[in-house]
């Protein structure tokens, strides 16, 4: 995707220090920072200066080619696997950084006690689900291009764009595409609290490519679906669960109600990276719970030029900022991966995820 008319990446690997774009500063400031080791690209998922289902994935699979690039002759496979148990605990809800981290270790194995193989065979391995991610999201948009007319008004929640992923995003993939072949939709953007993804990425990324939108609170989705001004939802997913249930950012539960109630048409735009066959309902995904300061803390540019966090609670209220929630299959009208759409039914989701 362009920025500022330069095509840009999420995530890149150049010798062994990784490229990110930093997500918590945008819109305010397009910056890349590099992680030169492979902890400070695991406290980089952690801290969500990378975010998003694919992002994660391609940042933890590049991360693991980090660690086995980094790790000495002695205590080679012993390094790796305490990078591997690093890298796998900084969040625990995407599918995607779990498979992305599996893949390099994969190709690690294949290579045996060969060091230089394997340290080849870890990069080429971690550059593959990179570029798949990229392609599989391009996929996702020609795929979700038939659900969009003229003027199609589309509401989204968190960021499911580009910045999500490698490349093109999940959610916003089809978007993108309608756009570009003139059929001007106009997007509807969430702003997602408490971490504002909806209001400072997804709108960020909507004006860079020129995408008609407006940001609204996240309690004003439903008002808008109920006064007819929603033609059509689509989400991200960071876990499809074997039976279509899926997890994605706190908030996407009581959008596809509101959807159901009025008639709406409820998608989830995900690659099948992202399914997880052996979770076998949303009731088995492990929900992120993360800092109490994310709800009672905003951060933001100050009228005098400062990045600064504020309070906007009382002092003596703590909070409580469960990350993601569960949508139940029974809610999604379909789900858009690389392979086509297919409903959320166990035999759909299984079967793609085989194929």
């Amino acid at each position: 995707m362009q920025v500022e008319g330069k095509q840009y990446r999420t995530v890149w690997l150049e010798g062994s220090t990784l490229h990110l774009i930093n997500q918590p500063m945008i819109p305010h400031r397009f910056q890349v920072v590099t992680m030169a080791r492979y902890n400070d690209t695991a406290k980089a998922i952690t801290d969500m200066v990378v975010r998003g289902a694919g992002a994660i994935g391609a940042t933890g699979a590049l991360g693991m080619a980090q660690a086995v690039l980094q790790a000495p002759d002695e205590g080679f496979h012993e390094f790796i696997a305490k990078a591997a148990n690093v890298l796998r605990g900084t969040r625990p809800t995407a599918q995607n950084l779990f498979y992305g981290i599996s893949k390099v270790l994969d190709a690690v194995q294949e290579a045996g006690d060969n060091i230089p193989d394997a340290r080849k065979a870890a990069r080429a391995a971690a550059q593959d689900v990179a570029d798949d991610d990229a392609e599989n999201c391009r996929a996702i948009g020609q795929n979700g291009l038939p659900l969009f007319h003229h003027g199609i008004r589309v509401s989204t929640h968190c960021n499911a764009g580009w910045l999500a992923f490698v490349d093109w995003g999940s959610a916003l993939s089809p978007v993108y595409a309608a756009h570009r072949a003139g059929l001007t939709p106009h997007v509807w953007v969430d702003e997602t609290r408490p971490r504002l993804q909806g209001a400072r990425l997804t709108a960020w990324e909507l004006a860079q490519e020129g995408v008609s939108h407006q940001v609204v609170a996240d309690n004003a989705s439903g008002y808008l679906m109920r006064n007819g001004q929603v033609d059509l939802v689509i989400v991200g997913s960071d876990r499809i669960a074997a039976n279509g249930d899926v997890a994605n950012k706190i908030g996407t539960y009581t959008s596809a109600l509101a959807a159901k109630a009025n008639g709406i048409p409820f998608f989830v735009a995900a690659p099948t990276t992202t399914i997880d066959p052996d979770c076998p309902s949303g009731d088995s995904i492990p929900i992120e719970i993360r800092t109490q300061d994310e709800v009672r803390y905003v951060w933001g540019w100050s009228d005098d030029g400062r990045f600064t966090r504020v309070r906007i609670t009382p002092d003596a209220s703590p909070g409580h900022n469960p990350a993601f929630d569960v949508t139940p299959a029974s809610l999604i009208s379909g789900i858009i991966t690389e392979k086509g759409i297919i409903e959320a039914t166990t035999r759909a989701v299984t079967s793609v995820a085989r194929s």
